[in-house]
């Protein structure tokens, strides 16, 4: 073990007279990173221990404390250390052993105010609203309004102004309701801690903690405030952070220190907030949180730091930097990695469109006046997708909800555009892909005696099932007499930190712990021997414990008898780290290896028990961890188990067939592994290559493989069995050297690095450690796999659905172009270009038919085969060579059928002239050319409508947007009307152009069109009739094509395979 680390001028001395108290953590559901940032807290399920005879680090020891005076007991935060368990109780108002009540908790908490860090960042309203003025679009829109109000065009003046504050209202609500949805879901993500309220154990939020909360901490926990510790059992912390400290700073509860000016670092009966517990399990009091706290004093002088560092430089810096700062924000190119990246070809799109206004001049021979001038700025309106990023925002939100209706709390966002890409996931097996309620169903003891369990009910209810031996009851008159039977069941329940309760008000048994715990727990209370009633038989003092690590897999208690002062351990782990350290020869080594296999053949998890009696003298050496555990004696095997979820192998079927490859990382016996995976179908005859020799390897085996022999494998390992954190990390950085996208789960404090290594790290919120959730970039609440899937089924519908408003986008966008800039070849009388198109026109389809129409479509729920493809390349990203040729095909079917409906109009139904100056205002001359205009916005409109529906789907039909559901017109429509919000734009944008074309006065003066005749409308229907078409059968090709491109593979593979099969 390590020492800690050694302190200067720390005289101290211990304490008396103080109470037992209780240890260990209750449940925590889920962690997040909103903003402001919540303190972290203690949250992992990891142990909890009952109301401990024989825990408590008190004893009856003699107490110096120095005297303090009032002014100095009123700044508990500063003298804590110096105090004792009692007087800062009594300072505090508090009962160490019942804790607040709640009433109390919520006075203190309207007091105090909320347990977190202050923080200068967060999106608040006004940041929206610059967000929403500031960008190109507006400034662009703004130039059209200030060019009409120059040259005295009020109304189209007043138009854009009010088309300038409707984007402007409609884009804030949309961005504020998103981003309020984005932080309420963060806040179910915010960290939880456990404390005792009115003497009960209660989960609560790191942020409600008040001075005087009892907290309970154990490994893997974030201390979520300053606390007075009470207990204190082999506890060590990483203050790194704080002191600089390398090594865990190993902390004593029952030092009470004289300086009142001592260092942080040598206060050791002081755990600090947001510092991680690195070993053992603790309680104690809050006398600080929020910016009280030492690490929150650190947060105030960096932000008082900055502040004057900001003074110091020159004004022109400082304004510099925060107009830069402003700039990148109002342009989007702060956020989520694709939110940059479509930033950024909106700002592509916006250099195009300088480069068609431009192009507008050049075709008017550079003689601008005002309605050119605003022509050209609504030409560059045209292509730039101005709800882009409105829409992206709104569907990551809408995104992020479903994905915590589904039980996974998103914490990045940046894992939302990852998850639906992934092609692997490495899983943990107990709790994840089972049900992590483990039943104690079979032991052998030394004497090879066999002792089974039948009839449990639940497995949390000791008082269902019959343990015997031999077949014989076995009851408490058996346990009187020491012997192999006690020495078995004294291992189970004292080497042992679950907690099982009696049923309350609803009548249930409840546990808190490691799974495996508690089913040995429940198994010693069936037969009397629980960790309580053996304590309460046989007087013991806890000496030492030394906690599970999942690198050596095994965990070890030291207790002395209280009467005749002799000492034994226990220990327990996995079989094959046990063997080496039991006083056994080899053969009776390998007799039990084979007798563990083949309990690990029934898909038991077998664990090896040991236990020692050392001298009474040896009290000094039992902080030996090496000492401790060695020259052990074989106590016998327990088999456990724990049976698969429900949905597990449902969900890993989904797996395979949208390609994703399963793997099972565990710590469980290769054996035992081996059978679950095959029962829920990770391996078996359906899954390539899960017969090869390296399908199910043991972590010893792939950890003796270099790299390059890891990458000649034909495939990695399915199942890889008594993996560590190490091995883990292996096997991520194996699959990423293949190019391969990995979910990667964990729970405890050293799976960490791969979580965070992994593209999308997901770690348990039931039974997961503070350490991972932070690392992580999702939590899951349930801790089921089946979750996982529907968080990558949401991926790939949030992918889905941006590429589909994408396209949507573009497609109005480039017709827009090619009707506008072709359009500028059709002169007046006096040779000067009539727009196609006026600017009202142009600027109500983009802003107001397209923009409902793509919100719509960010609001598309999931296609029937999205778990039927294979994953999408993160690479290529949402702009992929389909996107990018279907837009140039949509976009220029529609702009052409606006153009051609256009020339009729102009040169088939009328006689080509086009009057005299019709591009202002309307006279006797321009009949004909607002007839036409609002033909081609009709056809413009209309077509764009039905393009929504087109975009539900890429490549099935409209008229079958489910091939295997058997092409049901009924079913058809109702898979067309579920999405109400597009079916709702789609309707609108139909029915749009007609109170338009007609009503007086909006026709001519502001959108400058003239109402359409029985011709105009054939027109317009004929161009639907012959986009649909056109659209559909380019579709049509595209499913040949895939088809085609789907029996060549298929028979390479049937090559491939009648290949292997010759061989």
């Amino acid at each position: 073990m390590e020492e800690p680390s050694s302190h200067a001028d720390n005289t101290g001395t211990h304490s008396g007279n103080a109470p037992h108290a209780t240890t260990g953590v209750a449940a925590s559901e889920e962690v997040g990173d909103g903003d402001p940032p919540a303190i972290p807290s203690a949250s992992s399920s990891n142990y909890l221990t009952e109301k401990s005879v024989g825990e408590s680090r008190y004893g009856n020891k003699t107490t110096t404390i120095a005297s303090h005076n009032d002014s100095e007991r009123a700044h508990a935060n500063r003298v804590a250390h110096t105090l004792s368990i009692p007087a800062l109780a009594t300072q505090l108002k508090t009962d160490v052993s019942t804790g607040l009540s709640t009433a109390e908790a919520e006075r203190l908490l309207q007091e105090h105010g909320p347990n977190r860090l202050e923080a200068s960042g967060g999106t608040t309203w006004w940041r929206i609203l610059i967000r929403q003025v500031a960008n190109s679009l507006t400034v662009v829109l703004a130039l059209a309004m200030i060019v009409s109000w120059v040259t005295l065009d009020f109304i189209e003046g007043g138009v854009i102004a009010a088309v300038i504050i409707l984007n402007i209202v409609v884009g804030f609500s949309q961005d504020y309701r998103a981003e309020q949805t984005i932080q309420s879901l963060l806040a179910l993500a915010a960290p939880d801690c456990n404390v005792i309220r009115s003497r009960q154990f209660m989960t609560t939020k790191a942020e409600n903690l008040v001075p005087g909360e009892i907290v309970q901490l154990t490994v893997g926990d974030i201390v979520p405030a300053d606390l007075r510790l009470m207990t204190a059992v082999n506890f060590a912390t990483d203050e790194a952070m704080l002191t600089g400290e390398s090594k865990p700073c190993t902390k004593d509860a029952e030092m009470i220190f004289e300086d009142n000016d001592l260092p942080i670092g040598d206060r050791t009966n002081i755990a600090y907030s947001s510092t991680v517990v690195t070993r053992g399990r603790a309680s104690g009091i809050v006398f600080a949180t929020a910016m009280d706290t030492e690490i929150g004093k650190i947060a105030q002088l960096l932000r008082e730091s900055g502040r004057t560092q900001d003074k110091t430089q020159n004004w022109p810096i400082r304004t510099a930097k925060s107009a830069w700062h402003g700039l990148k924000s109002g342009l989007g190119l702060i956020g989520t990695p694709l939110q940059v990246k479509l930033s950024y070809f909106a700002l592509i799109l916006f250099a195009l469109a300088i480069l068609l206004a431009i192009i507008v001049f050049s075709a008017n021979s550079w003689e601008i006046d005002n309605e050119t001038l605003i022509y050209a700025i609504c030409v560059g309106v045209a292509v730039i997708p101005e709800s882009l990023i409105a829409v992206l925002t709104i569907t990551i939100a809408t995104g992020s909800k479903a994905m915590a209706r589904g039980n996974v709390v998103v914490r990045k966002m940046g894992s939302l555009e990852a998850i639906g890409a992934v092609t692997n996931i490495c899983s943990d097996k107990t709790g994840t892909l089972t049900q992590g309620k483990m039943l104690a169903r079979k032991a052998l003891l030394p004497s090879q005696s066999l002792l089974t369990v039948d009839g449990e009910g639940s497995p949390f209810n000791p008082e269902t099932g019959t343990v015997k031996l031999n077949d014989h009851i076995v009851d408490r008159n058996i346990m009187v007499c020491p012997g192999e039977l006690q020495s078995f069941f004294h291992t189970v329940a004292l080497c042992n930190l679950s907690t099982i309760s009696a049923p309350t008000d609803s009548g249930l048994w409840s546990a808190t712990g490691e799974p495996t715990e508690i089913a040995l727990q429940i198994l010693a209370m069936r037969v009397g021997q629980s960790k309580k009633d053996i304590l309460a038989d046989h007087p013991m003092t806890l000496l030492a414990e030394h906690g599970f690590d999942s690198a050596i897999k095994r965990m070890s208690v030291v207790y002395q008898d209280d009467r005749t002062g002799s000492i034994c351990s226990y220990t327990k782990g996995a079989t094959e780290v046990l063997l080496p350290l039991l006083s056994l020869g080899a053969e009776q080594q390998k007799d039990i290896l084979a007798r563990a296999d083949s309990m690990a053949a029934d898909g038991l998890r077998v664990l090896c028990l040991a236990h020692q009696h050392l001298d009474p003298g040896m009290t000094e050496k039992v902080s030996d961890r090496d000492f401790i555990e060695q020259n052990i004696t074989f106590g016998g095997l327990v088999g456990l188990y724990d049976p698969p979820r429900l949905e597990s192998a449902g969900a890993i079927r989904q797996c395979q067939a949208a390609g994703i490859t399963v793997h099972m990382l565990t710590g469980d016996h290769l054996k035992t592994a081996t059978t679950i995976a095959k029962e829920i179908g990770i391996l078996g005859p359906q899954v390539p290559s899960s017969a090869s020799s390296t399908a199910v390897m043991t972590a010893l085996e792939f950890d003796k493989l270099s790299d390059r022999e890891l990458d000649q494998m034909e495939t990695l390992p399915f199942v890889l069995a008594r993996c560590s954190p190490s091995s883990k990390l292996r096997m991520l950085h194996a699959l990423h050297r293949r190019g391969r996208y990995c979910v990667m789960t964990g729970d405890g404090v050293n799976d960490a690095p791969s979580l965070k290594g992994a593209d999308v790290g997901v770690a348990m919120g039931l039974n997961g450690s503070d350490v991972s959730k932070e690392a992580a970039d999702m939590v899951l609440t349930d801790d089921n796999f089946a979750s996982i899937v529907s968080a990558i089924r949401e991926g790939r519908r949030l992918f889905d659905n941006i590429q589909k408003f994408l396209l949507h986008l573009l497609i109005s966008n480039i017709s827009q172009v090619i009707l506008l800039l072709v359009g500028l070849a059709f002169q007046d009388r006096y040779g000067i270009s009539v727009f196609p198109l006026s600017p009202i026109e142009i600027l109500w389809a983009n802003l107001i038919t397209s923009s409902f129409l793509a919100i719509g479509l960010g609001l598309e729920g999931a296609s029937a085969d999205i778990m039927t493809r294979p994953p999408h390349s993160l690479k290529a990203g949402v702009f992929t060579k389909e996107l990018i040729v279907d837009k140039f095909i949509y976009g220029s079917i529609m702009g052409c059928l606006c153009l051609v409906s256009y020339v009729i109009v102009v040169f088939r139904i009328g006689d080509g002239d086009l009057g005299i100056d019709c591009n202002e205002n309307f006279n006797e001359t321009c009949d004909l050319a607002y007839r036409a205009r609002g033909t081609a916005y009709s056809v413009l409109t209309v077509l764009l409508s039905v393009m929504a529906l087109e975009a539900k789907h890429l490549t099935h039909s409209l008229f079958n947007l489910n091939p295997g559901s058997g092409n049901s017109l009924v079913q058809n429509l109702r898979l067309i009307t579920q999405n109400r919000f597009l079916f709702i734009a789609v309707c609108v944008g139909m029915v749009t152009p007609f109170p338009i074309i007609y009503i007086p006065v909006v026709n001519h003066v502001v959108f400058r069109h003239d109402h359409l005749d029985g011709a105009d409308w054939g027109l317009v229907f004929g161009s639907l009739v012959l986009f649909v078409a056109m659209v559909e059968a380019w579709k049509a090709s595209k499913r040949r094509r895939l088809r085609s491109r789907d029996r060549v593979a298929e028979d390479r593979v049937k090559e491939s395979s009648e290949g292997s099969s010759f061989v």
